[in-house]
């Protein structure tokens, strides 16, 4: 019997979205919504995002944050080319984009220009910083994540230390794409659109908002997580045999009654003066020693599996190579198969990963590849109105590509 095939939900499907974006922040708001159905068209300069031809950490930017979108390439400077961006924008029910603040008025893109064409359009900007008196800064990931106390608790005192990915980037985006969501069930109501605005600074403020509320309700300044006072005693990377390195936890008083009964700990679990967690942790000054010399010559993978097999928590140490492999991600669907746009390797295959969520019960997987520079041009042109004649004038000119 053959099972039937499901195909994952698209709650999006006939929402139109032109996104002028660039980088990673704008991108991910249209990647979400283009994942959810949503038909998603990136306006690129005729030379192409620049994150086509980033290198090294960068390299992935691209096909990460812009599949299931279409391309088209169009020359915002030449008086043409903006009058062709204001039409594909004008017929959309979303633009989204990430430009410094005034950029997108010099080509009346803006928001107002655009409400004033079509008062039900929804427009998401991705800025450094909301309107005020930072909103004239250059801001990056890094730059937020500095002044706005990330990399203060993430690295060691005296050793501020970014995140090890984008994370205000990729959340910006994500609360973009959620103000853009809760704009358009207003829109349903009242038949209007209205700008969402989402910014670098004020995502990091949020991510510390645990922090900042620690020091308000305890009058206590939160130490960088490295120099921490853990509430819990065993919750630690491990340093095991052969070098390999693998993080262990118990964060109760019954899980470190499992842990010593798994690890053969009798001594331990005896010891009425680490009988509870307080105790521990107040112990941990010779317990954490104890713990460390017990565990040296056991094997990462020997203690993962005395681990799962007591239910308690682990996890080993990998790197990002690593996930590519992981047997819970191939297993459930976390991976899907996408074809490179660009560089050396344009055209391979290669797995990327989700947004990770499922609807339905399915994964929302890759329904376009990561579009080429200009790939839906012409199509997109005629959409709007052009015929193959305005077209070509358009391409001779260079002012679509």
């Amino acid at each position: 019997m053959t099972m039937p095939t499901h195909t994952p939900p698209q709650p999006l499907n006939g929402l139109c979205v032109v996104e002028f974006t660039h980088m990673v922040m704008g991108p991910t708001c249209g990647m979400v919504l283009a994942d959810m159905g949503a038909e998603v068209i990136k306006v690129e300069p005729i030379d192409g995002d620049r994150t086509r031809r980033l290198l090294g950490a960068g390299s992935g930017f691209f096909p990460m944050f812009n599949r299931n979108k279409k391309s088209i390439a169009i020359d915002l400077h030449h008086p043409e080319g903006a009058e062709v961006a204001r039409r594909l924008a004008a017929s959309a029910d979303v633009v989204a984009e990430n430009f410094k603040p005034g950029t997108m008025g010099k080509y009346g893109l803006d928001y107002a220009s655009l409400s004033a064409v079509n008062p039900r359009i929804i427009y998401a900007s991705h800025k450094g910083f909301l309107p005020g008196p930072y909103d004239h800064r250059t801001a990056l990931d890094e730059v937020v994540q500095m002044m706005g106390g990330l990399a203060y608790m993430t690295g060691r005192p005296g050793d501020p230390l970014r995140a090890g990915t984008s994370v205000n980037d990729i959340m910006g985006g994500m609360f973009g794409a959620i103000g853009v969501l809760g704009a358009l069930i207003q829109r349903g109501i009242t038949g209007r659109g209205m700008e969402v605005q989402s910014a670098l600074y004020e995502n990091n403020v949020f991510l510390v908002g645990q922090h900042m509320l620690q020091y308000a309700v305890t009058g206590q300044a939160a130490s960088p997580m490295p120099a921490r006072e853990s509430p819990w005693a065993v919750y630690d990377v491990f340093t095991v045999k052969d070098g390999e390195q693998i993080f262990l936890a118990a964060v109760s008083d019954a899980q470190w009654r499992t842990f010593c009964d798994a690890l053969g700990f009798a001594d331990l679990k005896a010891d009425v003066a680490i009988a509870t967690n307080n105790q521990r942790v107040r112990a941990r000054p010779w317990l954490m020693p104890v713990l460390r010399e017990r565990l040296a010559q056991r094997s990462a993978a020997e203690l993962a599996g005395t681990m799962e097999r007591a239910g308690l928590p682990f996890a080993p140490i990998r790197r990002p190579q690593d996930l590519l492999e992981d047997p819970h991600l191939l297993a459930t669907g976390g991976l899907a198969d996408m074809t490179l746009p660009d560089g050396a390797r344009a055209g391979q295959t290669v797995k990327t990963t989700l947004f990770p969520i499922t609807m339905d019960g399915e994964r929302l997987g890759v329904r376009l590849q990561p579009p080429r520079l200009g790939e839906h041009t012409h199509a997109l042109l005629e959409r709007i109105g052009y015929d193959a004649a305005q077209i070509d004038g358009l391409r001779t000119q260079a002012v679509v590509a």
